[in-house]
């Protein structure tokens, strides 16, 4: 008995010293920045944006130049990340998952406006809490979780809690900071988010992260960073747009001051973080991932701050020498930033061509944790960890499905696949016969896409256009098909790539939400590509009310109308008011009379006619005083 207890004994005693000498698992610092550009930081060329914070982490690690996110907006490839699957697989397509409504499954919405060659796709708003994310298995596996920042990929019961985050600060559902970026925010007071006036919420949501990696210190943890940061609404501390404004040169293509301004807010948030785990002795067993969700804003959109915004004419940034940005899927629109800092693995200051995808995020750092997948659980996503290790990686294709449009680029809906140099984009139903266009480009030749070779090179076309074909059919992706309501002469959107806003405004009425605007037989066209459509007109000096707004119109939708003012002096439809109305959906003509109080002098109103992918269209739009005189009319006859 004695001899069994001894033995039992030096087996106990021989595992305690096992596991003692075994390493402790590697903690996970995820930074996800959002709407960041590949030539937005000092690290991959810009010359006008100041990023030293990042540039010391890509001392730390390696940078690759060739990483893609999976598309070319936020919550698609927000949940590609989490799943380490396609977007088309998901479901999840545009950036609509902080819309009430919930559609679990994507769809093809059931007609198509006359101006649109393509019945476009209808996305999925929330992230299913089946899949097995990327949190979920950390969390399993003994990792404390936090997310902090940015979600957008559905309200509760999808937010990150339910999702494997044991911690989410702030805890909120939509697509950018609530009101500004500068306090005080307007989060809703359940939320209990608070800051003192001027603060930044980088900072803040930095300060909160610093917390969660100090608390945790002693045990694995997966910090997930997604930024606000650098999305709209676009607003900075005054001192750094100051500091930008003199340094600004016509001559560069990069030359937003404000924007500038918040490209460096998120960099000081990235020192921070880098500053904790270097004071607290974790960094040299911390693996740290920078990335972006989309490409850099190339258009200029400073719509809120009114035609008397010192930066309305300014392109938010630039991402040449790629073609295009966010919301296109030409290279600006998914080729990003990305660092790997894994100590003692990658090659300190080290850079890598492999092409890579955010739908390899999830299997990598599972591999480089030692964490297996869940039985039966699949990727289309690799492990890049022999690239990580200076390895050949193996992979030479990647694909991107986008059946959308989106009229502030003038992308129609489209796939793309890149193998190797080669890169072939389909464009649906976009021939003058609706036959599918084809786009050819060699990125080794021509990185901005400037010469389509698909007319010169049809084998080559046949050849990666049936790599797509196996794509869609692989992933169940939904695709637009022809649209039979197709009018020859309708359309108003510029070339696939343009940085034009395309009918951004008619008769002084600009679109909003998911709006599209043409104009047809002397109407307004309003095309919703989802729910939450609209317009509004800016510019307005009018007194103190009351006023009526009359509208004649018809629509096909659903939901209730609603007519919102903004109060000078800023353009800011949050410190007005709003009135609801009925709206008859039956596709009839209707006139409608709003009644608005306006208690302050008023410089803008915004008109949401439903709550709908559908078209809607206006023949007339008044405003009236509290004695029946027009004050304003807007008829649509060009």
């Amino acid at each position: 008995m004695k001899a069994v207890t001894l033995l039992v004994g030096l087996f106990l005693l021989a595992s305690h010293c096992q596991a003692a000498d075994m390493p402790p698992k590697p903690n996970i610092v995820f930074i996800l920045a959002d709407d960041l550009g590949w030539r937005d930081t000092s690290l991959y060329g810009s010359t006008f944006h100041r990023t030293p914070n990042l540039e010391r982490l890509a001392t730390r690690g390696m940078m690759f130049t060739q990483a893609y996110s999976a598309n070319p907006l936020c919550s698609p490839t927000r949940a590609s990340i989490l799943t380490g699957l396609y977007p088309a697989r998901i479901g999840i397509t545009a950036p609509v998952c902080h819309l009430p409504e919930e559609q679990l499954e994507e769809l093809l919405i059931q007609q198509g406006p006359a101006h649109h060659k393509a019945i476009q796709a209808r996305s999925a708003t929330r992230l299913k809490t089946d899949y097995p994310t990327l949190a979920k298995s950390l969390k399993e596996a003994g990792y404390r979780t936090g997310h902090f920042g940015k979600w957008h990929l559905g309200l509760e019961p999808y937010d990150p809690l339910h999702q494997g985050f044991d911690v989410d600060i702030p805890h909120w559902p939509g697509p950018g900071p609530a009101g500004s970026y500068v306090a005080p925010w307007k989060f809703p007071a359940k939320l209990n988010f608070t800051g003192q006036p001027g603060e930044h919420i980088e900072d803040r949501m930095s300060r909160e992260a610093v917390t969660f990696i100090t608390e945790n210190k002693d045990r694995p943890f997966f910090l997930n960073y997604w930024a606000f940061s650098v999305h709209a609404p676009f607003d900075a501390k005054k001192q750094l747009i100051e500091k930008y404004t003199t340094l600004a040169d016509a001559n560069n293509p990069q030359r937003n001051p404000l924007y500038a301004a918040m490209v460096e807010s998120l960099d000081d948030a990235v020192g921070t973080l880098l500053k904790t785990l270097d004071d607290l002795n974790l960094s040299r067993n911390t693996i740290i991932i920078l990335f972006s969700d989309n490409g850099g804003v190339h258009w200029t959109a400073f719509k809120e701050h009114g035609d008397q915004s010192p930066y309305k004419d300014i392109p938010i940034t630039s991402n040449a020498p790629l073609r295009g940005g966010k919301a296109t899927i030409c290279e600006g629109g998914t080729r990003e930033p990305c660092v790997w800092v894994w100590p003692g693995v990658t090659k300190p200051g080290s850079k890598n061509d492999a092409l890579v995808s955010s739908i390899d995020f999830y299997p990598t750092l599972l591999e480089m944790v030692g964490v297996k997948p869940h039985e039966g659980q699949k990727f289309d996503g690799m492990s890049i960890v022999p690239a990580l290790r200076g390895e050949p990686l193996g992979r030479n294709t990647v694909f991107c499905h986008f059946p959308h449009y989106m009229p502030a680029t003038g992308a129609i809906p489209s796939t793309y696949v890149r193998k190797g140099d080669w890169k072939l984009i389909r464009c649906y139903a976009d021939n003058d016969d609706q036959s599918d266009r084809f786009e050819l480009y060699n990125l080794k030749d021509d990185l901005g896409e400037t010469t389509n070779l698909a007319a010169q090179m049809p084998d080559r076309v046949k050849e990666l256009n049936a790599l797509i074909d196996q794509f869609l059919k692989d992933t169940h992706a939904v695709i637009p098909t022809r649209n039979p309501a197709y009018r020859k002469g309708a359309e108003t959107r510029p070339a696939a790539g343009a940085t034009a806003v395309a009918a951004a405004r008619i008769g002084g009425w600009s679109a909003r939400g998911t709006a599209t605007l043409s104009v047809a037989d002397s109407q307004l066209v309003i095309t919703a590509t989802g729910k939450d459509p609209g317009v509004y007109v800016s510019g307005l000096t009018l007194p103190k009310g009351p006023y009526t707004l009359e509208v004649k119109m018809k629509s096909a939708g659903r939901g209730a109308g609603q007519v919102f003012w903004s109060a000078t002096p800023k353009l800011n439809f949050a410190n007005g008011g709003h009135v609801d109305f009925k709206v008859n959906h039956d596709n009839q003509w209707h006139e409608y009379q709003v009644k608005l109080p306006v208690e302050q002098a008023a410089n803008a109103f915004r008109l949401d006619p439903g709550d709908a992918p559908i078209e809607i269209r206006i023949e007339w739009i008044r405003i009236k005083t509290a004695d029946g005189k027009t004050t304003r009319e807007w008829r649509f006859d060009r």
